[in-house]
C-alpha cells in the first residue's frame, strides 16, 4: 500500500486549503484513511478520519467545523477541505490508513503512511 500527499503550502489566517492523499495497492474496501499533523518538538496528533466503505467521519475538537474529509473512490483519493485555518494549523500533515472499518486516534493504530506536506498559516 502505498500513499502519496499533495497540497500543501503557505495561506494567510482565514484562507482555505486542500490536502489531498492517493491510495494505492489496496485490494479491499475494509480500511481507515486519517490525517496527522506535526509541527516540531511536538507528538503527531489525529486530525480527521474517515472508514473507506461506510463513510463515517471523525475529527479532532480543534479542527470540527473548519476541516472536511471526503473520499473518492473513483479517484482513489482521500481529501482533507481545511477552512478558516490560523497560524495554530501550521504544521506537516501525513495520510495514514489502517485496516478494519473502526476510526482511532492513535498513530500506533495506524501501519500506512504517505509523506508528509507542509501546511504553513501566516499570520
Amino acid at each position: 500500500v502505498q500513499l502519496q500527499a499533495s497540497g500543501g503550502g503557505l495561506v494567510r489566517t482565514g484562507g482555505s486549503l486542500r490536502l489531498s492523499c492517493g491510495v494505492s495497492g489496496r485490494t479491499s474496501t475494509n480500511y481507515v484513511m486519517a490525517w496527522f499533523r506535526q509541527t516540531p518538538g511536538k507528538e503527531r496528533e489525529f486530525v480527521s478520519g474517515i472508514s473507506w466503505r461506510e463513510g463515517v467521519k471523525s475529527y479532532a475538537d480543534s479542527v470540527k467545523g473548519r476541516f472536511a474529509i471526503s473520499r473518492d473512490y473513483l479517484k482513489d483519493t482521500v481529501s482533507l477541505q481545511m477552512n478558516s485555518l490560523n497560524p495554530e494549523d501550521t504544521a506537516v500533515y501525513y495520510c495514514a490508513s489502517r485496516e478494519g472499518r473502526l476510526l482511532r486516534s492513535g498513530v500506533g493504530e495506524y501501519i500506512y503512511w504517505g509523506q508528509g506536506t507542509l501546511v504553513t498559516v501566516s499570520s
